[in-house]
């Protein structure tokens, strides 16, 4: 018999995650925390996914790539992706509150499950165009795209993929993140 009942689980919102120190995500009220800080091969592959992503963006002047802020999705829900492009402008706030186009997410160990489920699930719901896992044990890469109603998988050749948002293409060559 479980000890505690979902009932019994403090839901903690924006204010509380704003006096806490380090890096956490609140999802739907229950906070995660974020470390030990990302290992330096996981810094590494995120920092050439942003270099590849502001290289493909310089033409583009709607969208931009970020590296990890907080999207206030809800009083609730403020996560941090990996990685991310936006295609409206930043506002005046310490935070973004519109779904990015595209996310990546680096996984690790300690994030798998949230990362492949709980994300999964959050960005499917909030309509993220793309979401694009990447394993840095198996160098795999997954990308889901969104239809209007769910993430599709998508296939890719080479590893290499054309993302398609706004007027802008992104053509990636996932084969530079290693």
């Amino acid at each position: 018999m479980p000890l505690l009942k979902k009932k019994d689980i403090p839901r903690y919102n924006y204010n509380d995650y704003l006096q806490w120190e380090g890096r956490w995500e609140l999802i739907e009220g229950i906070p995660y925390a974020m470390s030990p800080a990302p290992n330096p091969y996981h810094q590494k592959i995120s920092s050439k996914i942003n270099t590849i992503l502001n290289i493909a963006l310089e033409r583009c002047e709607k969208c931009i790539a970020l590296l990890p802020v907080d999207w206030k999705i809800d009083e609730y829900t403020i996560v941090q992706p990996d990685n991310l492009v936006i295609c409206y402008p930043l506002e005046d706030k310490p935070y973004i509150t519109k779904a990015p186009s595209i996310i990546f997410e680096v996984i690790s160990e300690s994030t798998e499950k949230k990362d492949r489920e709980i994300k999964y699930k959050l960005y499917e719901e909030q309509k993220v165009l793309y979401y694009v896992i990447v394993d840095p044990k198996k160098k795999s890469i997954e990308i889901y795209k969104h239809n209007g109603r769910k993430y599709k998988k998508e296939t890719i050749s080479n590893n290499l993929y054309i993302f398609n948002i706004e007027e802008c293409k992104i053509e990636f060559d996932f084969n530079k993140i290693w």
